[in-house]
């Protein structure tokens, strides 16, 4: 849930309300359909072989091209993905600091990405990382309450949830939406994080049993909380004359906390942007160092220089004057393009029966994955072709 709760949702589903009301929450109902399956086929795919996805990536094809095909795709999603989605958390955490301080986002991103460097490099993150998920949490739970004193129309919800639209420009929102929920890099990370969380001692039934009570709650709770932020914004925004912006984001507080809205929303939007700014080199270090044969350790240097350039490279997207709303959108909407290509590929290694045995894919996982990649790519391939104008 801590990793659903990231700059990149807060301000994505904080857009999607203030411009579209609930007309885009189908989206938002189908992205965590797709996140339940797909983080399961991950889950399951680390505790039945005990391998990552990077690495059954790598060892799953005969053919040196196809093998050569799933290194790139881990190297150029993964890597070079997770360094614009890094843009974006250190963006959101600066944007924060920017309303409640003199100093501009331009700034404080260069204090984000140094404490997040300082936190990454010394090993001591894990200790400041849990501090900034209760703060995570507890604005969540802010937000939720917020939800049910703004009395939002349930009609209107229920609507948003069962007809898909596409209103006039909203389909980069849409895969904005998409992109921050089923985020790609998650299907790497948590691969890797279920054997350190059911070792081989526990039996795979029992493993797999645990796992998935734990993603349905995880990430159930993360789509509630997403749909708060939705609905808190549709209230402060939809239909008003008030501008959606940087510096108006956290009026929708404000029925709860009143002046203090601000303050609370920069401090939570601090703390899901540097959770996410430590969180994100790792994952991207991970994936990379597992798909290229490398130790996958925080001591190896070349693990490090990983997670340095994926950094780097985004506190100085952040500090050029990148503005924040932008990058982080921009960031989301990157993660829904490569969606449907990470998809094709765990679907595959998914349907192995070398890999996985009994454990493979059923037809109804299958139905759903291909569902997945067919939405996505057709929302990918409608953008472009709106960008040239080929459609309206």
């Amino acid at each position: 849930m801590a990793a659903f709760i990231g700059p990149g949702t807060v301000t994505t589903a904080s857009k999607a309300g203030a411009e579209y009301g609930f007309a885009l929450m189908w989206a938002l109902l189908f992205s965590v359909l797709a996140t339940l399956v797909l983080q399961e086929m991950a889950a399951r795919l680390g505790l039945v072989t005990g391998r990552g996805l990077s690495q059954a990536l790598r060892s799953s094809f005969e053919s040196r091209f196809f093998t050569g095909m799933a290194v790139v795709l881990v190297v150029l999603a993964i890597g070079f993905g997770n360094a614009a989605y890094e843009s974006g958390n250190i963006s959101g955490a600066s944007m924060g600091l920017a309303a409640i301080t003199p100093w501009s986002t331009n700034i404080w991103a260069l204090v984000v990405g140094g404490i997040a460097f300082s936190l990454l490099a010394s090993g001591r993150y894990r200790v400041v990382e849990r501090g900034l998920v209760i703060l995570v949490v507890v604005m969540s739970a802010v937000f939720l309450a917020t939800m049910l004193m703004v009395g939002p129309d349930l009609m209107a919800m229920a609507g948003g949830l069962t007809r898909p639209s596409l209103p006039a420009g909203s389909t980069l929102t849409v895969m904005a939406l998409i992109g921050t929920t089923v985020v790609p890099y998650n299907l790497f990370l948590h691969s890797s994080a279920v054997r350190e969380k059911w070792p081989e001692s526990v039996p795979v039934d029992e493993a797999l049993r645990e796992s998935r009570r734990d993603s349905v709650l995880s990430i159930g709770l993360g789509g509630l909380i997403t749909l708060s932020i939705v609905t808190t914004a549709a209230a402060a925004f939809f239909g008003t004359d008030i501008a959606f912006s940087a510096a108006t984001i956290s009026q929708q507080l404000e029925p709860l906390l009143g002046p203090a809205a601000k303050y609370f929303f920069a401090i939570g939007l601090l703390a899901a942007g540097l959770t996410s700014a430590i969180t994100s080199p790792l994952a991207a270090a991970y994936a990379v160092s597992g798909a290229l044969g490398w130790q996958a350790d925080l001591s190896n240097r070349r693990f490090k220089i990983i997670w340095m350039l994926v950094l780097g490279s985004g506190m100085l997207a952040a500090a050029l004057g990148t503005r924040p709303i932008s990058a982080i959108m921009f960031a989301q909407a990157a993660n829904g393009f490569l969606l449907p290509v990470v998809a094709v590929y765990l679907l595959y290694v998914m349907n192995s029966r070398r890999l996985l045995g009994d454990f493979r894919n059923r037809w109804r996982s299958n139905i759903v994955g291909v569902t997945v990649v067919v939405v996505v790519s057709g929302l990918g391939i409608f953008k472009l072709l709106q960008v040239f104008g080929l459609v309206g």
